[in-house]
């Protein structure tokens, strides 16, 4: 009895997700997933302690400097509490594009070797940043009652600020990734842009700095949305949904769809480039 032979052919035109097959592939999303988030602590004095110790160290240099010396409002909270809830977000962001866009070449020899939905490696980054971001969360929640803030109503927003956030750092991360297959300059331009991103992202001051006449515009930064709908949803403070959000969320949304498209039409040079050692 002859066997069976797979014929891989390549595709040709625009493509978006295939969720059928990225269910048959769910297996190795967990694989991937799980082997990041064993390697990112891997031989560490304190293992996942680290997830808390980098927006805690960051919190109080911020408090420091922005807080003390620079006399930076805070929306009447707090200023280590509004500079964590800030961060809190941001660092989830920050490491998942960074880690994203170095993800393919890191994996190249699965990706030249074995036939999968390649866009699942820089997903499994995200999936694993999300751990940190749930352990940097709980102590959100245990600094919250020590100054005397509880959550709201709003809080049944966190879900979509998060899933917002989701978004933006999946849509930039297709679109880095892809790009640093081919041009390994990218991964030099992804420190500066994360410095650059973090000081035009609300994270150590308040949004409402910004005249009112440059918020719509503001918004076209989708982690504007995100850290302004997390300190909404958490802490009570600055404004709830309004024209900057639904911007931020546009923006988020076509970083998403675009960066699939992109990701999915240059994934059939992945091979090629492997080969060329990039541009």
């Amino acid at each position: 009895m002859k066997g069976r032979v797979l014929l891989i052919r390549p595709t040709r035109g625009l493509r978006f997700l295939d969720l059928r097959e990225l269910w048959e592939y769910r297996e190795l999303i967990y694989f991937l997933t799980w082997r990041d988030i064993k390697v990112r602590y891997k031989q560490t004095a304190i293992g996942v302690a680290w997830a808390v110790v980098q927006p805690l160290s960051m919190m109080l240099v911020f408090t420091l400097f922005f807080g003390r010396l620079a006399r930076m409002p805070s929306d009447g909270i707090p200023y280590p509490l509004f500079a964590y809830a800030g961060l809190l977000p941001w660092q989830l962001f920050s490491r998942s594009i960074t880690e994203s866009s170095n993800s393919l070449v890191v994996d190249q020899r699965l990706v030249t070797r074995v036939y999968f939905p390649r866009i699942i490696v820089p997903m499994a980054v995200n999936l694993a940043a999300i751990v940190d971001f749930l352990i940097a969360g709980a102590l959100l929640l245990v600094l919250m009652p020590l100054y005397g803030i509880y959550p709201g109503a709003a809080l049944v927003w966190l879900p979509f600020f998060l899933l917002l956030m989701l978004l933006t750092s999946l849509g930039v991360g297709f679109w880095l990734s892809a790009l640093n297959m081919e041009y390994r300059d990218v991964m030099y331009i992804v420190p500066f842009l994360n410095q650059l991103w973090l000081f035009v992202t609300p994270v150590v001051y308040p949004s409402n700095l910004v005249p009112e006449g440059w918020r719509i515009l503001y918004g076209l930064n989708p982690m504007v949305g995100v850290v302004d709908g997390f300190r909404w949803a958490l802490l009570g403070v600055g404004r709830g949904p309004d024209a900057m959000l639904l911007v931020s969320v546009l923006v988020a949304v076509l970083l998403f769809v675009s960066g699939i498209v992109w990701f999915r039409a240059r994934e059939r040079t992945f091979v090629d480039a492997v080969g060329s050692g990039g541009r």
